[in-house]
């Protein structure tokens, strides 16, 4: 098996994890469980720094000692690993006598290359960041990182000659493109070091929460040169058991964010060089979790708790959200609204109407038993779906071998997109009430749970128990992606217990923002609001009867917000399109609003579009009108459309990539 090693950041522990950790750490998670299923040899590590002035300072405000506040804060970040279901191989903490083995080991090697010397240090320190910041990058003061207020020290201090590796950091910038990714964060780390590199303090004296440096325990070692080794300490560095290291160290993967590129990227590199060690073979940084624009920031209030939002949507909810919402190196904006839609839409459905409908009809039509796929009716429409699952398995494995989960994700929802259409255009409730049709509605519900099968297998790295679940339903067990393929699900199979798997969650945004605790998301402006109902001349597609008038309408008609907020409005795909007999104005369509089966609408718009023209189109639909009988056809819903006094509508269209059964608001 070939190795793989995957850390995160060590997690200080001033203060309790919020969604910014747990985000790092479910994406390390997902990414070492997809390595895992690929059959390589894992090892996922993470944990907490404990050490530096800031945790020391943030003991004395709590009024404990200082190994007491670490111990204890350092509890919640591991049961942050329980809480997320994270399937970490070692959870390293600072503190601990291996890493003070491990860390005084690199010291050495440092100090015997002739690298580590004694002097005076005098400058500007952040004791946010635990970096010291040249006067000629503050900013009105303040540190350039974190905005806070720097404290200028005057003490001895043991710096590391890192301006001795600045060309060999160069040089290895050069050979290795690949080991800072995205590309554009290694062209920042090659500017700043190509404009010259001063050495740096590596020890401090002025406080001794800290590793002892060997042979003068009057300084402890600079925070970043004893934390930075914990990701040696896990592997044994420093111990009589080199095995690990020999394995792992040369295929190590950093995940960190983005504020901490320059020390894992720069400072780190140079103190392994000068050890004698390898820097590692690659360092992934993601971008920050925004909330109103603005960073995640205990100042600023704005800072999520996990905890709240997994109370809400689940783990495998959560997951899906940070995974699918942020891509590699950008920033995201987490919100109640963005998080209500993506569940609501995605998971529930999207893959919570194809899990239900495949295996209920399974249920209901074979008593449970995966039936067979009969070669005689297998025609065009079961082969583009076996094809589609295949290029999904291979754009899947390829996204994750990238670390670009979200693309993953996206190619997984194309698959399952596929599947429902699938569904919808072979209608097997329509076959089963056909005696003659038998054999093509048990190929039909073969290839639906086939094709639900290897949904189960994709989004196994990022939502472990929902994986399970569907498993469980379809009475099977865990596949490795190696060998993956359509139309390997073994016929006669009994399916398992079913159960909804995820229940739509029923709340508005602020009943969402009440349960949370948070005002995650900045109210839209007025005319940002009303954008979707605000096209000139919007008039209803199809002749209905309105409802009654609110009786607390103005007396120029307007509408209170509660009243407009009853309108249920949603994304839906047109499948079928055909004129209705014996009238100029109304065409006859099957959509799919991410329901169990496709509604159909009947809509006044022949005279703009042939019904041909309306297959495949994104439209915007009311989907809580009561049927209507128009030309003996019941309608169930109105579609949105405009069209100018006097003038042909047009319909109202959304982006084509939004899933059908998305809320418009």
């Amino acid at each position: 098996m070939k190795p793989f090693y995957i850390t995160t950041p060590i997690y200080y522990i001033n203060a309790r994890p919020h969604i910014g950790h747990a985000y790092t750490t479910m994406v390390a998670d997902a990414i070492a469980r997809s390595r895992r299923l690929v059959g390589d040899d894992v090892f996922f590590m993470t944990g907490t720094d404990e050490h530096g002035q800031k945790v020391e300072r943030a003991a004395q405000k709590a009024g404990v000692p200082t190994q007491q506040f670490a111990d204890q804060t350092a509890a919640h970040f591991r049961q942050m690993c329980a809480d997320l279901n994270i399937s970490n191989d070692d959870f390293i903490r600072t503190t601990e006598p291996r890493h003070y083995r491990a860390a005084q080991e690199i010291w050495r090697r440092v100090a015997a290359n002739g690298d580590i010397y004694k002097g005076d240090y005098e400058g500007w320190y952040c004791t946010v960041d635990e970096i010291f910041v040249p006067e000629t990058q503050l900013v009105d003061g303040k540190c350039p990182t974190c905005g806070n207020k720097v404290e200028r020290l005057k003490e001895e201090s043991y710096y590391f000659r890192l301006s001795r590796y600045q060309q060999p950091l160069l040089d290895f910038y050069e050979k290795n493109p690949e080991c800072l990714q995205p590309g554009f964060r290694l062209n920042e780390v090659r500017t700043f070091v190509e404009a010259g590199l001063q050495d740096l303090s590596i020890s401090r004296t002025s406080f001794q929460w800290g590793v002892p440096v060997p042979d003068d325990p009057r300084h402890v070692m600079y925070v970043w040169f004893d934390a930075l080794t914990n990701y040696l300490t896990v592997l044994g560095f420093g111990s009589d058991d080199d095995q690990r290291m020999n394995r792992y160290w040369p295929v190590a993967t950093h995940l960190v964010g983005k504020e901490i590129v320059r020390q894992h990227a720069l400072y780190w590199p140079a103190f392994l060089m000068s050890a004698g060690l390898t820097p590692p073979k690659q360092i992934i940084a993601h971008g920050w979790w925004l909330m109103g624009g603005a960073k995640m920031s205990k100042s600023l209030g704005n800072v999520a708790r996990y905890q709240d939002y997994a109370d809400v949507f689940g783990v495998d909810g959560l997951r899906y959200f940070v995974m699918r919402e942020m891509t590699l190196g950008a920033d995201a904006n987490f919100s109640d609204e963005a998080i209500l839609t993506r569940f609501n839409a995605d998971l529930a459905n999207d893959l919570g109407n194809l899990v239900s409908r495949s295996t209920t009809m399974v249920q209901r039509y074979c008593d449970g038993i995966i039936p067979a796929s009969l070669a005689e009716t297998r025609d065009e429409l079961d082969a583009g779906l076996s094809s589609a699952i295949d290029t999904a398995i291979g754009s899947v494995r390829r996204q994750f071998e990238s670390f670009q989960l979200s693309l993953a994700l996206q190619d997984t929802w194309e698959l399952i997109r596929a599947v429902n259409q699938y569904i919808v255009k072979r209608e097997p409730w329509t076959l089963a009430k056909k005696p003659d049709q038998r054999p093509l509605l048990e190929t039909t519900l073969y290839h639906a749970a086939d094709a639900l099968r290897v949904t189960a297998a994709l989004i196994d790295p990022v939502m472990p128990s929902a994986a399970a679940r569907i498993r469980t339903m379809l009475g099977i067990s865990q596949e490795q992606w190696n060998g993956l393929k359509a139309g390997t699900l073994v016929p006669g199979t009994q399916l398992g217990s079913i159960e909804p798997l995820f229940p739509r969650i029923e709340k508005t945004v602020e009943e969402l923002r009440a349960m949370t605790g948070q005002d995650s998301s900045t109210p839209a402006a007025p005319a940002e609001q009303s954008a979707a109902a605000s096209a000139p001349a919007a008039v209803p597609a199809q002749p209905a009867t309105p409802p009654p008038a609110p009786a607390a309408a103005a007396a120029d008609g307007r509408i209170a917000i509660d009243d407009f907020m009853k309108v249920e409005l949603r994304v839906a795909k047109i499948l079928e399109a055909e004129a209705v007999p014996k009238s100029k104005k109304l065409v006859k369509m099957k959509v799919n609003a991410g329901e169990a089966e496709p509604r159909t609408i009947v809509a006044g718009i022949a005279e703009a579009y042939q019904p041909e023209q309306l297959v495949g189109r994104t439209i915007v639909i009311v989907a809580n009108l009561k049927p209507a009988k128009l030309m003996g056809i019941e309608s169930n819903g109105m579609v949105l459309a405009a069209s100018p006094e006097g003038g042909l509508p047009t319909l109202v269209s959304v982006d084509e990539s939004l899933p059908a059964g998305a809320r418009v608001r």
